[in-house]
């Protein structure tokens, strides 16, 4: 079955796109994305994505030619021609041909739809390992191409025997490298970071419906020495909604799913996509 995408400014085939050479995607890295889940042939939360698109490409200064109607037309129509019910949509500005590798003229979008498995109606019943790293990412309210260092630590983070990597600047954590970071303190309140790293569309839900659920909420400095009285610990993301965390280096956390935090919001997660 044919896969089509946007490139090239029109709907194509995807084995007949591509980006060229003297692109600053491929010359440099230069470029941002966004990446929405779509439910059921619905791009959830599309407007939220799309006001982070759109800051993260003025930002880096990337001038995207289509208008925000034409992003979701495109999306719409992609859609429909592609039929996957579940799918996950990366929409892309590359910083476009530069002949001297170096100079944005021209950047361009690109969007590409997947196959993405539907999230469970619940949250995981296993845990998973986080180890740390003292990283911080550049321009870290972007959402950029650029994850060097996230790839370049797989290998170190296998040897710990971790599931994905924790960043951290001077014991203040930051985020993982594809998802926000969440504990819950002794006295039930949920804690994030409110600086230095990337704002998850998932992130401001989990925000919207603990304020309107009454649940305590604290976006501050986050103390890596803090996960070590932490009742709970997860992550969170637009494919995955929830993940909780069992461990983070030698820090084990044990908390109760059936009666837990992360699963009530989890609950109202799956409630507001509905």
């Amino acid at each position: 079955m044919s896969v089509f995408c946007f490139s090239n400014n029109q709907i194509q085939e995807i084995n007949t796109a591509g980006v060229p050479v003297t692109d600053l995607l491929v010359q440099r890295g230069y470029g941002i994305f966004d990446f929405l889940r779509v439910a059921k042939d619905k791009p959830l939360f599309i407007e939220a994505h799309l006001d982070r698109f759109f800051t993260s490409a003025e930002i880096m200064r990337l001038n995207i030619p289509q208008t925000r109607e034409d992003i979701k037309n495109i999306v719409g129509e992609l859609i429909e021609k592609n039929k996957m019910s579940y799918s996950g949509i990366r929409m892309i500005i590359a910083g476009g041909d530069a002949p001297d590798g170096y100079t944005i003229e021209h950047p361009h979008l690109i969007i590409i739809q997947a196959p993405l498995a539907e999230p469970t109606l619940t949250l995981p019943s296993t845990g998973i390992k986080l180890a740390s790293y003292n990283y911080q990412r550049q321009i870290p309210e972007v959402k950029t191409t650029d994850y060097l260092m996230a790839v370049w630590l797989q290998p170190w983070m296998k040897q710990q025997g971790a599931d994905d990597i924790l960043y951290h600047h001077n014991g203040v954590v930051s985020e993982c490298p594809r998802s926000n970071f969440f504990i819950v303190t002794s006295d039930n309140v949920l804690v994030t970071a409110e600086k230095n790293m990337l704002k998850g569309v998932t992130r401001k839900n989990i925000l919207a419906v603990c304020l309107a659920n009454g649940i305590r909420v604290e976006t501050r400095d986050l103390l890596l020495s803090e996960i070590s009285t932490a009742k709970e610990a997860f992550i969170t993301s637009s494919t995955k909604r929830i993940i909780p965390v069992h461990q983070v280096d030698d820090n084990i956390l044990q908390p109760n799913y059936d009666d837990s935090m992360a699963k009530t919001i989890y609950d109202l997660l799956v409630q507001l996509e509905n």
